[in-house]
């Protein structure tokens, strides 16, 4: 399946940007090099979540299984083209069905556990997805959901699903058990007809992979295709950045569905050949211990957890930072404060990434930034002629900033406006949604990211993050970047983890709430947050939170995004109710 447009292919093949090697391609060479060392690694509480013990699978090991696994798709003919869709916790499993799907030319599209029929049912009327593979029971014994069970209830109102593969205990009579049909080494008949199968697929580089789902925080999720290439170009915007060695051992806490968990534990581990340790759920003792007994090189975390482990110096003894000295972060704005405290206590910098699962990219490295609190607030205007930076894909990508009222490009400092990106990072369009594709797109071929930045530095060099075009509140008539706020109260003394919104006010349109998550045996006023932002951070009177929403934790979507449209919701409880 091939979505990329030929002229597209074209161009960025002769400029050497786009091969011919397949992600397999890389597996298959470093199974050759590195044949028995250690590939990837489970979380040692994977009882906690899945089925089987944690299990540590060497390059070969691997390979093993995946040959076990590719025969079980070929007898239930599964054919190059077809879409798989895959639901796991991060754990070694996953590989093993993402490299089968990259040999045989199957389309894998991985969703994330949270997901019910509800969406999963919009996922399988779009893609038409033949089977599925997921586990028996997903989550703490006792607990968490029947996931097999779930997809066979499915199976009568998707007539283009027909198998559901699934490891486990007692699975029901519809579901083929893949720890029996995987359990017997491969046959030389067998073996026979794997090598014929791998021959009829035929994978180029520029198949489709994968599609990941946009997280769907504002709007239901949107398929985003990538081929092998698409993938393998974002490989350097994370290895380039943080400077990762090759053979290195990566943490990988993020959920393994979309750009943030796939760019890394996926992309970058075949470039690098290295080593993944799975991390499911998110648990903070648990990736403690990951940190000081696996050895890691490099790993990434959530601004919120970076926080707070810099609030908790103790937490962090054992830690190897010599060896683990640099963290990647994002989605999130980061605070000058923890991206200082880190390199200045602990000799870590911090790299700030943001992206999508479009393959819109920006990376700001210690290299490229090295004060922290630069590096906090800018990424570098990659993309842009003049500006010369570390990362190799910086100067394959193109960037402008465009003003969203009146189409016109921004060039100077102070006014925010949509960046937008073109180049073989970015993806061609939504799968089947013609319609959104379109308006994706503006009419120079750019991808409109629907983020807000601007242009800074002395030299005007950067570009800095102001929020999301629809996350602005609008108060009297000026427009307020919630993240700015946020970004200020991350560092506030007893607040753990902050979301600010808007309330609707009948005089000035909105007003901001601050919705917070302190820090056990701390209570934050209103009062106090306000002359924190007041009186040590000095920022204008207008930007004040004139509303405070104290909560245990702030709702998140599956892949971590807070769910703002949702606290908006019940922060309009504060406001006055009027006729």
């Amino acid at each position: 399946m091939i979505l990329v447009p030929k002229t597209k292919i074209d161009d960025y093949t002769a400029r050497g940007w786009w091969g011919t090697q397949t992600l397999w391609d890389l597996f298959a060479n470093n199974v050759h090099e590195l044949g028995g060392q250690e590939a990837v690694v489970d979380a040692p509480n994977r009882s906690e979540f899945a089925h089987g013990a944690p299990q540590r699978l060497s390059w070969t090991a691997l390979a093993d299984a995946v040959d076990r696994l590719c025969i079980v798709l070929i007898e239930n003919k599964l054919l190059r083209d077809d879409i798989l869709v895959a639901m796991m916790p991060n754990c070694v499993e996953q590989f093993v069905v993402y490299l089968a799907c990259a040999r045989l030319g199957i389309v894998v599209t991985p969703v994330p556990v949270q997901y019910r029929e509800h969406e999963l049912g919009q996922i399988l009327s779009q893609t038409d997805a033949v089977a599925v593979i997921t586990f028996g029971h997903i989550g703490r014994p006792g607990q968490g959901h029947a996931a097999a069970d779930m997809f066979c209830s499915l199976l009568s109102t998707h007539s283009a699903l027909r198998t559901v593969f699934a490891w486990g205990e007692a699975l029901g009579g519809q579901v083929i058990n893949l720890g029996a049909h995987t359990a017997t080494p491969l046959t030389e008949g067998q073996r026979g007809r794997l090598k014929q199968a791998e021959r009829d697929a035929a994978v180029t580089a520029n198949d489709v992979f994968s599609i990941c789902w946009t997280s769907g925080t504002e709007a239901q999720p949107k398929g985003v295709p990538r081929s092998h290439n698409e993938w393998l170009i974002v490989a350097p915007s994370i290895i380039e950045a943080a400077r990762i060695p090759l053979h290195a051992r990566l943490l990988n806490p993020f959920p393994f569905v979309n750009m943030a968990g796939l760019s890394t534990a996926f992309a970058a581990w075949l470039v690098l050949g290295g080593t993944v340790v799975q991390h499911h759920p998110f648990s903070l003792p648990v990736f403690l211990q990951q940190l000081r007994e696996e050895r890691i090189d490099y790993t990434v975390s959530p601004p919120a957890v970076l926080n707070m482990l810099l609030q908790n110096d103790a937490l962090l003894q054992g830690i190897d930072f010599k060896r683990l000295s640099r963290i990647g972060s994002g989605a999130a704005p980061l605070s000058e404060w923890m991206v200082r405290g880190f390199a200045d206590r602990h000799g870590v910098q911090i790299v700030n990434y943001f992206g999508s699962n479009e393959g819109a990219a920006l990376s700001g490295s210690d290299v490229d930034i090295p004060d922290p609190a630069l590096r906090a607030q800018y990424f570098p205007r990659a993309g842009v002629e003049g500006f010369d930076w570390s990362v190799s894909t910086t100067r394959k990508i193109r960037t402008r900033l465009v003003d969203t009222e009146t189409g016109n490009d921004i060039t100077v400092a102070g006014q925010s406006g949509e960046l937008r990106f073109s180049g073989p990072t970015v993806f061609s369009g939504y799968f089947r949604a013609p319609e959104l594709s379109q308006r994706a797109f503006d009419n120079q071929g750019f991808y409109k990211t629907g983020d807000l930045f601007e242009i800074a530095g002395d030299r005007l060099q950067y570009y800095r993050y102001v929020g999301r075009s629809k996350d602005l509140v609008i108060r009297g008539g000026v427009n307020i970047s919630s993240e700015e706020i946020e970004g200020l109260l991350v560092a506030c003394p007893g607040v753990r983890e902050v979301a600010v919104v808007g309330v609707p006010d009948t005089v000035l349109g909105e007003k901001l709430c601050a919705c917070l998550v302190c820090n056990e045996g701390s209570d934050v006023t209103l009062q106090d947050v306000q002359a924190y932002l007041r009186d040590e951070k000095r920022i204008a009177v207008y930007k004040l939170p004139e509303y405070l929403l104290p909560l245990a934790a702030l709702p998140r979507n599956p892949v971590g995004k807070i769910l703002k449209r949702e606290l908006r919701e019940r922060a309009k409880v504060l406001a006055p109710q009027s006729e």
